[in-house]
Formats: structure tokens, C-alpha cells, sequence
């Protein structure tokens, strides 16, 4: 779906799409329209009791007047309340039942729609971004889809008289396709995303001017990283980590650094998880996908600084040579590791990754992402991911960030006690502590290879990474959760 920005009377056969504010005066697109329906609108409105109320949607057709025409009304709720984030929810609430019908063209009526807090611009260009969230659609291997399943609305042209509404979404599009590029990767079957095909995937990137290195097990265990390798020795695919670097700041400044778990398949190795679910684990490396969409995302609007962002890429499998419960393994910050459970891997490979990210590029500030515990579940469902931080300065950052991108962190404890219980009696650390608190102390395992003095936070988002149902903005399945989190960070913060 291409989507572009016009002045003009929409195109004969577009599906209509008219934004209705619950309270106050409908706007000039609504008025217009509506008189050339004689009335008919207002009539349907009233017959649906249909209020404008936020998420709320009317589907008409045949409405005398406009018989050609299909009409979807989009609620925006109070006008009051109105808020950037409610203009991409009613962008996507809007197309959604456009997108189900074989419409190829569809046109968002703005005229006279906005606030002063929004402004007119400023919500067209949101609008055009929550509908194309809400387009994304991950057929790739569907052979056999009937006529009316497969998508054809192809033109969404966005009606409004705001001369920057254009220019304003040109930057937020580029947010929007690596939010794209993460839910692509998420998605994909673990036969054909793993950790040489993910590597690949990040070279790519190297056409939007990024810089991208990939290391192999061999240049790991140079390097010393054995918790990485270990998570990974039981699978017949290299282990790969990979680093990507944009630079658009001063020459002279240190980067931020976002590093991603990337396990691509956990079966949980030797400690093996259930049958039942595993075949969610795909989307064990929701954390790569959303740094990479990110970088992805900075280069393409060509973010004024200076950015990397490095992945450890794994599957952690069963086999003859896998890691067993009871080893202990040295990490490259020389720190000895006793694995009590191959299921808790993703700390291991943040561990190594987060210690290789500080020696090479002497960060201002590390923000890791992993889809880590289920234990983050229990604590926030399907609502938040967990922030945690030993800086005040970054967490305050990342929460406003949260707040501005619509993508929603919840603080949690991290404290002494937390770093008390994975003490080992044998090794240095071991890799679970105790049932209760599972999350703070997986935080505190990965907090142990961050150097003093260094900023850092931590999202464990494993209740983000998917979607079990539709939302405004993202249809079910792969969220694509994180990127747009980043690149407010970064925006706000470090450009």
C-alpha cells in the first residue's frame, strides 16, 4: 500500500474514510460529504448509534447521494483528550475494514480535522503512519489464498490542506518500515532465520549506509566469549555476532549502543521446554529484530548521531554436544559461570555481547533488549515490558520515550538482593536464582557484565514481541515492538 498526500476532491471509487470527533462540530469533510448525502450520514449515524467514540467504526455503502460510494467512519473519541498516538489509532482503525474488502484505493478525509494540540499537519501525517501499521500483512508462504484473502487496497491518499503533513511523515515512514523489517523477521519460520541468515539480512543494511561486521565462533572464542558459544553449541548453525554501526553524530563522540538477544530458535537445550508453545520460540529473537529495525530506521532519516547496535545470534537446541546443566563456563569479561538451567540462555549471550559492545566502543550508554523471562509475564502480562536501569538519568529518558512512541515500559526493582541471589557456591555466578523475582534477578545476572560507571538499562519484552490479537495499529502477530521505542530515545535524547 502506497500511501500519498493531496489537496484535491478524492478519486471516483475510493473508499471513504471521515474521522467523527465524539463531541463538538463535525469537520468540514464530514459537513461537505455529508451534504452531498443529503443528510444521509447524520441519518446513519443517529440509526447505528454510532457516537464518535474512540476505535469506533461505521461501515456504510448505497447512502443516497454518494450510491458509488463506500463510507467508513472512524471514531476519534473527545476532542480534548485528542493526542498524536489517538490520531495513528485512528488511522488504523479506520483502514482496518478497508483492508478486508478488495477496495484498491481508499482516501482519509481531513479537512477540518485536528487540534490545537495535535494541529492539522501533524495529525495527518499520523493517521497516515497508523494505517500503514495497520496495512502490514506476512503472507510469504501462503500459496493457496482465495481471491477476497488477499490484500488489495494498493493507494491510500491522505485529503488534508496541511502543507507539512507530507514532510512530517516522510521522517515517520522510515520508523514505520523498520518497525516492518523487525515484524518481517520475527515472523519467519526458524528453518530460514537463523544466525547465518539473520547475518546476512543485517548486511543488507549496508545499502543505507550502516556499517556492518560479523563475527563467527571462531573469532568468539578468540575473544573469549564461551557463555555466547555455549548457548549455541548444541545446534549444527554457527553462532554469529554482529554489529552495526551508524555514525551521523560528531566525530568525536561516544555512541549509544542497543544490543539484541537473537536466539533464533530456544528449545531450551538440554532443560527442554514443553511441547506445547515451543513453536513460539521463533520469536526468541524479538530483541535483535527490534535493533535492527531501529538501525534500520536511524539510517534510513539519517539520524544526526552516532549509533550502534550489536545482536548475539543463537539456537539453543539439544544434542550430543549441547550445554549441560551444572557446567561452568568463563565469560570474556573472565567471570566464571555455573549453568544450572541451558533454558535461561539469553542472559548468557547478553552477557558476552554487552562486555564485547563496551571494550570496542566505550559507549555513553547501553539499552539492551531481549525477549528474556516468562517471569515478566506473570508480573506485567501483555501490557508493558520491564524496565531496568542503574541510571536514573537513561531509565527517566527511556520512559518518556515510552510515552511519546506509544510503546509502553513499566519500571522494576533491581536491587543488591536481587545480585545476592545468583551468587554460585562453585563458580563466580550461576545463571537462575530463585523462582520468585525471576525477572530482577535475570536483570541483576546481565547487570554483572556492565562496567562501573557505565549507563545502562535493560527491557526484558517478552510479552511484547507478539500480538495474540489484532490492535489498532498492528495487526495479530509480530509487533515489532522496540524500534519505535529506540528511535525516540535517540531523537530525543542524543541527536
Amino acid at each position: 500500500m502506497k500511501i500519498f498526500f493531496s489537496k484535491a476532491a478524492p478519486a471516483a471509487g475510493a473508499v471513504l474514510v471521515v474521522p467523527c470527533f465524539e463531541d463538538g462540530a463535525p469537520s468540514t469533510a464530514f459537513q461537505s460529504l455529508d451534504a452531498t448525502a443529503q443528510g444521509a450520514l447524520a441519518r446513519a449515524m443517529r440509526a447505528a448509534n454510532f457516537g464518535g467514540k474512540k476505535g469506533q467504526t461505521l461501515d456504510l455503502v448505497g447512502l443516497q447521494g454518494a450510491e458509488e460510494r463506500r463510507i467508513v467512519l472512524a471514531g476519534a473519541g473527545k476532542r480534548a483528550e485528542f493526542s498524536a498516538l489517538d490520531a495513528e489509532a485512528l488511522g488504523g482503525a479506520g483502514v482496518a475494514p478497508v483492508l478486508k474488502t478488495q477496495a484498491k484505493a481508499a482516501a482519509v478525509l481531513m479537512d477540518g480535522f485536528f487540534t490545537d494540540a495535535v494541529g492539522a499537519g501533524e495529525t495527518a501525517a499520523r493517521v497516515a503512519l497508523g494505517a500503514m501499521l495497520r496495512s502490514y500483512r506476512f503472507d510469504k508462504y501462503r500459496t493457496r489464498l482465495e481471491k477476497d484473502q488477499k490484500p488489495a487496497l494498493e493507494k491510500l491518499v491522505i485529503h488534508t490542506p496541511a502543507a507539512d503533513a507530507k514532510a512530517k511523515f516522510a521522517d515517520m515512514e522510515k520508523a514505520g518500515e523498520g518497525v516492518f523489517l523487525t515484524r518481517d523477521l520475527v515472523s519467519e519460520p526458524p528453518n530460514v532465520l537463523y544466525p547465518d541468515s539473520f547475518a546476512a539480512r543485517c548486511k543488507e543494511l549496508e545499502t543505507l549506509g550502516l556499517k556492518v561486521t560479523v563475527l563467527g565462533a571462531r573469532d568468539m572464542a578468540k575473544l573469549g566469549m564461551h557463555m555466547m558459544l555455549g548457548v549455541g553449541q548444541g545446534s549444527a548453525r554457527e553462532s554469529k555476532l554482529v554489529s552495526m554501526e551508524w555514525m551521523g553524530g560528531k566525530k568525536s563522540e561516544a555512541p549509544v549502543a542497543f544490543v539484541g538477544k537473537g536466539v533464533c530458535f530456544d528449545t531450551g537445550g538440554i532443560s527442554l521446554k514443553p511441547g506445547p508453545g515451543m513453536e513460539d520460540m521463533k520469536w526468541d529473537m524479538g530483541g535483535a529484530g527490534a535493533v535492527i529495525g531501529a538501525m534500520a530506521a536511524l539510517a534510513g532519516r539519517k539520524a544526526k548521531a552516532n549509533v550502534v547496535g550489536v545482536i548475539g545470534l543463537v539456537e539453543n537446541m539439544p544434542d550430543g554436544a549441547a550445554q549441560r546443566p551444572s557446567d561452568i563456563v568463563t565469560s570474556m569479561s573472565g567471570q566464571t559461570v555455573e549453568i544450572l538451567n541451558t533454558d535461561a540462555e539469553g542472559r548468557l549471550v547478553l552477557g558476552d555481547a554487552i562486555w564485547w559492545t563496551q571494550e570496542k566502543y566505550k559507549p555513553k550508554a547501553v539499552v539492551d533488549l531481549a525477549t528474556l523471562t516468562g517471569a515478566i509475564l506473570i508480573s506485567l502480562g501483555h501490557e508493558f515490558a520491564g524496565l531496568f536501569a542503574n541510571d536514573e538519568t537513561l531509565a527517566e529518558a527511556i520512559l518518556a520515550a515510552s510515552k511519546a512512541s506509544g510503546e509502553p515500559v513499566w519500571r522494576m526493582p533491581l536491587t543488591k538482593a536481587h545480585y545476592d541471589n545468583i551468587k554460585s557456591d562453585v563458580a563466580d555466578i550461576k545463571n537462575i536464582g530463585p523462582r520468585e523475582g525471576g525477572s530482577s534477578t535475570a536483570a541483576a545476572f546481565i547487570g554483572k557484565f556492565v562496567k562501573d560507571g557505565q549507563a545502562w538499562a535493560h527491557l526484558d519484552i517478552a510479552g511484547m514481541a507478539w500480538n495474540a490479537k489484532d490492535k489498532p495499529t498492528c495487526p495479530k502477530g509480530a509487533a515489532g515492538y522496540g524500534v519505535r521505542l529506540l528511535d525516540e530515545l535517540v531523537r530525543a535524547q542524543y541527536e
